[in-house]
């Protein structure tokens, strides 16, 4: 199906060049020659990969140090991890004992063996971007397989994965950590399951999982739709594949070196609310106003019951919507929900959610409207950390309101495009993928399911049994 048709601002957009596709053309993927749409997606997802690194320019220049690293807006993780946890000088993750990681077992061995690559010793300046540099390319590469991934996971429309290819999003924070990786592994997962390949999708979901703890949400999205349809066979084969693949990776780390190992779960239910969070966020305006501050322990208990009551709705939502809603529709909302709910929003946490977007709700005006939100915040977060963690010079800060409305705007924008999700789950006439004939293109054994049992069906009343009596 053609954006210039389908999608209202590309419509609108198209008349300067001609106008909308016509009815007889063929806007799928074009079986002749060379010239086809994954090249054009691979193309542009190349220059936006170049854009992405460029912004980094200053400091692969003048070297990876606070503030300055802040206020140009180049920061990454990579340079930091790699001079600040002794990965410069050795320290290989799970298997050295002399520093701790607080990263799942792929992304510890990725951090660490990529750092063996890089020649030379000591924790330089030049050997910290060339570690930024082999991690760039690894997360470039990612970054397309991502994109036709997500375009193979609809071919009747292929050009939806150009949210992933050109996404502002990807381009600003792409390149802060190793997140693309596990992107990519539940890009993979969602196409084999849309293919009814549900071992490799689980091995796929499996291995997300061991790298960033999110893509194992997606497996509740699974039960859910086995709910309704009574499908479980794909549902239980992705969910032991899944379980299967992380404790191949996860059990000889966790023998081998358990400190190490549960350092990660120990790390992330210890630490304190932390930033652009709206735990975070609550804290910075009552150590203002002189309120009580929210600790770890309360931040978690709030967490569970908020991220819990979130599951509740959307489970609530998957059962009880007059048409059965789609897997990337769920998987959006559950993976938005984690994200608005936890202790930490890092700037690049949005690059988990666009490619389920572009599956979910392929419309460039509410895309556009939520990358400008978190654009904002992308620059705001990096002047408030370059002044609370670096003391940097007073023109370049921006005082704690200003950051908390950046959080804000951020938090309204993802809500924004999570309530157009559900009005699509309600109103499927809406819906791009379902105005394209479609029903669900990601669904593997759920698509065209008819509904085995809903919520409707607990509250219709019993029709009273005929009587045979003459």
């Amino acid at each position: 199906m053609s954006p210039s048709r389908n999608d209202p601002l590309v419509h609108t957009l198209s008349e300067a060049v001609g106008g909308p596709i016509g009815n007889h053309a063929a806007p799928g993927l074009i079986r002749s020659g060379w010239w086809t749409v994954e090249l054009v997606l691979i193309i542009l997802t190349v220059i936006a990969a170049i854009g992405g690194v460029l912004i980094k320019g200053y400091c692969q220049a003048v070297g990876w140090n606070p503030p300055t690293e802040f206020y140009a807006t180049c920061y990454s993780d990579f340079p930091t991890l790699f001079k600040e946890r002794g990965l410069a000088d050795g320290v290989l993750p799970l298997f050295s004992h002399s520093a701790l990681f607080e990263y799942p077992v792929i992304t510890s061995l990725i951090a660490g063996f990529t750092a063996l690559l890089v020649p030379g010793v000591g924790a330089t300046d030049a050997r910290a971007t060339t570690y930024f540099d082999i991690n760039a390319i690894l997360v470039a590469v990612m970054w397309l397989i991502t994109v036709i991934a997500t375009a193979r996971s609809n071919p009747r429309r292929p050009w939806d994965a150009a949210f992933v290819a050109l996404a502002p999003g990807i381009i600003l924070s792409g390149f802060i950590n190793w997140d693309m990786w596990a992107v990519a592994l539940l890009a993979l997962g969602l196409l084999a399951f849309s293919r009814n390949h549900p071992a490799l999708a689980g091995a796929a979901i499996g291995l997300g999982t061991a790298t960033k703890f999110y893509p194992v949400l997606v497996l509740g999205v699974f039960v859910l739709l086995a709910l309704r349809t009574g499908r479980w066979r794909q549902t239980l084969v992705t969910i032991g594949s899944a379980v299967i693949a992380w404790f191949v990776v996860d059990f000889p780390a966790a023998i081998a070196n358990p400190r190490d190992w549960s350092f990660f779960f120990a790390y992330s239910t210890d630490r304190d609310p932390s930033f652009s969070s709206a735990y975070y966020s609550w804290n910075l305006l009552a150590d203002r106003m002189h309120l009580a501050k929210l600790s770890a322990a309360t931040t978690n208990t709030i967490f569970v019951v908020a991220f819990g009551l979130c599951c509740l709705a959307i489970a609530f939502i998957a059962l009880h919507a007059p048409r059965r809603p789609r897997v990337a529709q769920l998987a959006f909302l559950v993976v938005a929900a984690f994200i608005l709910t936890g202790k930490v929003y890092s700037p690049q946490y949005v690059v988990w959610l666009i490619p389920l977007f572009a599956l979910a709700r392929p419309r460039w005006r509410d895309f556009l409207v939520w990358m400008a939100g978190e654009a904002l915040h992308w620059v705001a977060v990096w002047m408030y950390i370059g002044w609370t963690t670096s003391n940097g010079p007073v023109q370049n800060n921006i005082d704690t309101p200003y950051y908390v409305l950046a959080v804000v705007v951020h938090m309204i924008t993802l809500l924004y495009v999570c309530l157009h999700v559900v009005a699509d789950i309600y109103d499927p006439a809406t819906d791009p993928i379902r105005r394209s004939r479609e029903d669900d293109p990601q669904g593997g054994a759920f698509d065209g399911a008819p509904d085995r049992w809903t919520l409707a069906s607990l509250w219709k009343p019993r029709q009273p049994a005929e009587s045979s009596a003459p």
